[in-house]
């Protein structure tokens, strides 16, 4: 996706235009709900369950320091409304994004954060790995393997009526979420196998990034950039906190550090399991708790956005009235 974001936004800053029509991108939102749906499975929602106040505890802690951090930003004026709210919150960046947007928020500026702070934590997480392991496993990508064409017309039914009913329902991000909803409960009930080759996921995440990409101007470019620096600042920050309750997982429930630091590491939730993947490291508790993180978001996400903006405009106010006096 981010190849065709940022082809859409040099286009965009040159004064050329990238139009991608709703229904493309209704159907790429789908796919990717299908996607999302597919890593909720059984299994792992039982290794939440089963101890659900480790998991809460440490999720809530992620999620109260990137809700500070945020908060602040705001508070500075450096992203206008709850754009900065939306950029912080550590999930699956697609989702914060396509969330944000049915929300009312600038997409471009969440966009902006949220892949900002996808590619430091990547990094970062790459670094520790690489240090605690001394070598990655490199895993080869097949872009056109064998495919289940029945499953992979199921799938595409599922997104097809997703993508239909949920702006119908006016669910916020129906076309999004009604899809994942589907998706997961067709296939734990066993009735679906959810097939997506990855040709459909790159058309996908192409689309949506030409979509995004396109809508940048010259103004926001500039209104990013001169954001950079304290929005890295508070980038780093969340990553120094989410390795200090890393850090607490390793004393309290006596996980190695590398599982601990990647089952806290605010990244993507897709980017952080296909780096635990090529680790030696606890994958079925990173990828639970990174789940539980998503749900969790998923579900205060909106609830907290709105929360925090009224704080934040209340706190506004009596500064200026008390500048007033």
């Amino acid at each position: 996706m981010l190849g065709p974001l940022a082809a859409a936004i040099i286009v965009a800053a040159l004064d050329g235009s990238v139009h991608i029509p709703s229904p493309p991108f209704v159907i790429a939102e789908a796919i990717i709900g299908c996607v999302i749906g597919r890593a909720l499975q059984l299994p792992m929602l039982r290794e939440i369950w089963r101890d659900w106040p480790l998991f809460l505890a440490a999720v809530t802690a992620v999620l109260i320091a990137s809700s500070c951090l945020s908060w602040l930003l705001m508070r500075w004026r450096v992203l206008p409304g709850t754009t900065a709210i939306w950029g912080s919150f550590p999930g699956a960046a697609m989702v914060m994004i396509l969330m944000s947007e049915a929300f009312g928020e600038d997409v471009r500026l969440v966009a902006f954060m949220q892949y900002l702070r996808m590619v430091c934590v990547a990094v970062a997480a790459t670094i520790v790995a690489r240090l605690a392991l001394g070598h990655m496993q490199q895993a080869a990508v097949n872009l056109f393997p064998p495919v289940a064409w029945n499953s992979l017309l199921e799938t595409i039914a599922v997104a097809a009526l997703g993508a239909w009913l949920g702006p119908k329902l006016r669910l916020p991000a129906g076309a999004l979420l009604l899809p994942m909803a589907l998706a997961a409960v067709l296939q734990d009930g066993g009735w679906l196998h959810i097939e997506l080759p990855p040709w459909a996921l790159a058309a996908s995440y192409a689309v949506i990034g030409w979509s995004i990409g396109g809508r940048f101007t010259r103004a926001i470019l500039i209104h990013a950039a001169r954001a950079v620096p304290q929005v890295l600042l508070s980038i780093v920050a969340l990553i120094v906190i989410c390795g200090g309750i890393g850090y607490a997982l390793v004393k309290f429930s006596g996980v190695d550090p590398l599982t601990a630091f990647l089952a806290t590491s605010p990244g993507g939730l897709d980017s952080v399991i296909i780096i635990a993947a090529n680790s030696n490291v606890n994958l079925p508790f990173v990828a639970a708790m990174q789940t539980a993180r998503f749900i969790l978001i998923l579900l205060a996400g909106p609830a907290l956005a709105r929360f925090m903006a009224r704080r934040a405009a209340l706190g506004v106010a009596a500064t200026a009235e008390r500048n007033r006096a």
